[in-house]
């Protein structure tokens, strides 16, 4: 229907693997094929025109490069807003009521109840949306369909708010908020872990923190370390920095350094 041969393949594109761009017009990248400088000039000389790839983020193509050697380069401007915002959703409550420490007590056949596992309803609770952008803004409309009090924080002034949210400086939500939902875009050099122990210590004791936008906007270890201290109830992320070396593969059974250990 639309004049081109799709060739899959099971194999990530790296520099081991770029010549099987040999004899392409495009080519389709994932978040862990390195579009460098070294494999975008060997697309070039094979005669790739189109650089593709399958996420929001581009920061793994070097865009000067691929800009001086005459490629067009194509991404994912968003992903569905409401899948992003339901599962922003289902982590909150997945801490808020401690699911996994109960489900993992039951499985071990625990059925005590002690008093980690009393929970505050959504409905009770301030929800801060940091980012309020098309999946931001969902992410406040489904909060508020539960019942909780939105707020939310933007670098921009947004208009189409309504009552389903209400913008306030950063200060203000960091201090106010029950739960945190981090929706913003990466800047690389700009917003670099915005999420750090200074962010950290003007949240409420017991807070809840969920980045479900990108990883390197999160200082990891200021986190776990406000986990362990009991500043920060829970933390949940399907982000990491660096995310390229885990994504699509299957590490069971491996070793894990101290960092990878403490998030796990």
């Amino acid at each position: 229907r639309f004049n081109f041969d799709l060739v899959l393949t099971e194999k990530m594109l790296n520099d081991e693997t770029v010549h099987m761009a040999e004899g392409c017009e495009a080519v389709m990248l994932r978040g862990n094929c390195p579009g460098n400088r070294q494999n975008l000039e060997i697309y070039k000389n094979y005669g790739v025109k189109y650089v593709l790839t399958r996420t929001v983020g581009y920061n793994h193509i070097d865009l000067e490069a691929a800009k001086e050697f005459g490629l067009k380069v194509a991404y994912v401007p968003f992903y569905s807003p409401n899948a992003i915002a339901e599962l922003a959703l289902t982590l909150s409550l997945t801490l808020a009521r401690h699911t996994q420490y109960t489900a993992n007590n039951t499985h071990n056949g625990n059925f005590k109840i002690d008093d980690f596992m009393f929970s505050k309803e959504i409905r009770k609770s301030t929800v801060g949306i940091i980012g309020l952008g098309k999946i931001g803004f969902t992410a406040a409309t489904i909060f508020k369909g539960v019942g909780a009090n939105v707020i939310g924080y933007d670098v921009v002034e947004k208009d189409y708010l309504g009552d389903t949210c209400t913008q306030v400086d950063l200060e203000t939500l960091l201090k106010e908020s029950d739960i945190i939902s981090m929706h913003m875009p990466y800047f690389k050099g700009s917003n670099d872990e915005f999420l750090n122990a200074e962010k950290i210590a003007q949240m409420k004791d017991g807070v809840i923190v969920m980045n479900t936008s990108r990883g390197e906007l999160q200082n990891i270890n200021d986190i776990l370390d406000a986990v362990e201290s009991g500043k920060i109830q829970g933390f949940a992320a399907d982000v990491l920095a660096n995310e390229t070396k885990y994504f699509n593969k299957d590490l069971s059974g491996e070793a894990f350094d101290e960092l990878q250990t403490r998030l796990i």
